[in-house]
């Protein structure tokens, strides 16, 4: 059974760098667990010492809708229980 929460928001980017560094803290911390924060509820998971990344970026340009650039930020793992 699979179960996803997702959140969606704007943020500043003041707010995202203090969102990134309290996630980045949680990895650091070095216990079992890592509670990473998605919109309301906290999310308790158990990474192991090795993750796989992702980064994936696209630039788009059009003459009537501007520029868009996204990034995407993908962590994936295997828990071990």
């Amino acid at each position: 059974m699979a179960q996803r929460t997702t959140a969606d928001a704007a943020q500043s980017r003041e707010d995202l760098a203090a969102y990134f560094e309290h996630l980045a803290a949680e990895f650091r911390a070095g216990g079992e667990d890592v509670d990473i924060d998605v919109g309301n509820k906290t999310v308790s998971l158990s990474p192991p010492e090795t993750i796989e990344t992702s980064v994936d970026v696209i630039e788009r340009s059009t003459m009537f809708r501007g520029n868009r650039e996204t990034v995407r930020i993908e962590l994936n793992w295997k828990s071990e229980q």
